[in-house]
């Protein structure tokens, strides 16, 4: 005769910071949790990773600590790094915002590039219902390059799982990975390492209404900004130590919000305003920006990248501001829901036949209203070009991409062949928008400063402003 023991495993991913639906998540795992209790079932609460965002005000002005609020409230068990947690936030942020969590935080591929031990990290844990054990392991995905900026080293997942999920099945009857690494991956793992019963996806969004087989392992995911909830159960027979698994994903629409957790995230976000209220300096005139055209505002800020490294150039496309700034005292808020993105600057080295192929591109319509989505991207479209240190002729009316006449950089024309430093932005480096510039070589990026801190700083300098209404595209005619 069998005996049964069954398992809860509640989990959502990729929330980013989604504070509108946290209240309505509350009351969906804390039911599933008091259901659990009254059976007598175990139940933990997961997270997978990229429950933060800084886009939202709750997070950057509360340093993520809205978050965790959330999190500890919701009675989360244990969590996974996504990238915008590792990449959004220092390693000193990330120390003060998870040092003494109330939840475990799972990271097996993720060290202190120093060698220093981290604490709150840990690899795995194990727990033990009515004699079945799971193991939790937890991986991200290693967008090595930045996170060696950073002061982390985060290692091949595949690697690290191979070799501890082996070593984890003689302690455990089941492992369960937290994974952070994207659909694709995560098949690749169900079919290439052996022992892995269930993973929990995240990182690419996706929704599996329910757990999808390869193999011999079950693979979860709920989505994307807190739209369901996923809910797993593992059945293990003690006898036949056979184990089956069946799940589901809860829909958070006409979900009731939960008051104490409203109340909470409330609290938090009249914090957040107030540490985001302090005047960085006072505005004499309105600064406006143009998706389509040249603006004081879109020259601001490819003044700020061009000030803020070392380049002959700087190019960026206006799409990155959302918004105007208007007279009066300007504060780290106003420039932060102008420009909400977690984008970092970087430089690069690019022949001048692909800085003036771009700059032609950014003259098509079709290109200026090209959607952008992901890629720390939080605005609408693509936009125009904005630049500095260059100064171009053009032809409005002219034939398509043959409408620039002269260009000229640090007064000197600009030469096809020769190769210049220029200032630009890391989502251009993966192809995205102008794809021309993901050519570029000689890579630098400048982390942790995003965008908005680049421009906040610049604001500070005298003259900046005046600067910015000096005219770089010069219409003919």
């Amino acid at each position: 005769m069998s005996r049964r023991t069954r398992v809860h495993l509640i989990h959502t991913n990729d929330i980013h910071s989604h504070f509108e639906v946290m209240p309505q998540i509350h009351r969906i795992v804390n039911d599933l949790k008091r259901e659990c209790h009254d059976q007598g079932e175990a139940c933990w609460i997961l997270d997978i990773g990229d429950h933060m965002d800084r886009s939202a005000i709750e997070t950057e002005g509360t340093g993520g600590m809205a978050n965790r609020h959330v999190l500890e409230t919701s009675g989360y068990d244990m969590m996974t790094l996504g990238n915008n947690e590792l990449l959004t936030f220092s390693k000193q942020e990330l120390n003060e915002l998870f040092q003494d969590a109330s939840f475990h935080v799972l990271a097996a591929n993720v060290t202190d590039a120093s060698g220093e031990e981290v604490d709150w990290i840990q690899q795995w844990i194990l727990r033990e219902q009515e004699g079945f054990c799971l193991a939790f392991i937890g991986v991200t995905i290693p967008f090595t390059e930045f996170y060696q900026l950073l002061g982390w080293t985060v290692e091949d997942p595949y690697h690290i799982l191979a070799r501890q999920v082996s070593r984890l099945r003689r302690e455990a009857d089941a492992v369960v990975v937290l994974s952070h690494l994207g659909y694709n991956h995560d098949r690749r793992l169900a079919a290439e390492i052996p022992g892995i019963d269930v993973i929990m996806g995240a990182h690419t969004h996706h929704l599996l209404e329910q757990p999808e087989r390869v193999g011999d392992t079950w693979i979860a995911a709920a989505g994307k900004f807190g739209s369901h909830v996923g809910h797993l159960m593992l059945d293990w027979d003690q006898v036949s130590r056979r184990l089956s698994v069946s799940g589901r994903t809860i829909p958070v629409v006409n979900i009731s919000p939960d008051k104490t957790v409203l109340r909470l995230i409330d609290e938090d976000r009249v914090k957040a305003e107030q540490r985001l209220s302090h005047p960085i300096i006072q505005l004499e005139h309105d600064l406006t920006i143009d998706w389509f055209g040249e603006s004081s505002l879109g020259n601001l800020l490819a003044d700020s990248l061009l000030s803020w490294v070392e380049a002959e150039c700087a190019l960026v496309n206006a799409g990155q501001i959302l918004g105007n700034l208007y007279a009066g005292a300007l504060t780290r808020g106003h420039i932060h829901q102008i420009c909400p993105h977690p984008i970092n600057p970087c430089t690069m080295t690019l022949p001048g036949e692909i800085i003036q192929k771009s700059l032609e591109e950014s003259l098509l319509q079709d290109v200026q209203h090209k959607e952008i989505r992901g890629f720390g991207f939080r605005g609408k479209q693509l936009g125009t070009m904005n630049v500095a240190g260059l100064d171009i002729v053009y032809d409005p009316n002219g034939v398509p991409t043959e409408r620039i006449r002269e260009i000229r950089i640090g007064g000197q024309p600009l030469k096809s062949e020769r190769l210049y430093r220029v200032a630009t932005i890391d989502m251009f480096t993966f192809g995205i928008g102008y794809e021309e510039i993901q050519q570029g070589t000689d890579l630098r990026f400048y982390l942790p400063e995003f965008l908005r801190d680049v421009m906040a700083q610049h604001l500070t300098i005298p003259g900046v402003l005046e600067r910015a209404q000096r005219r770089r595209w010069h219409p003919t005619g």
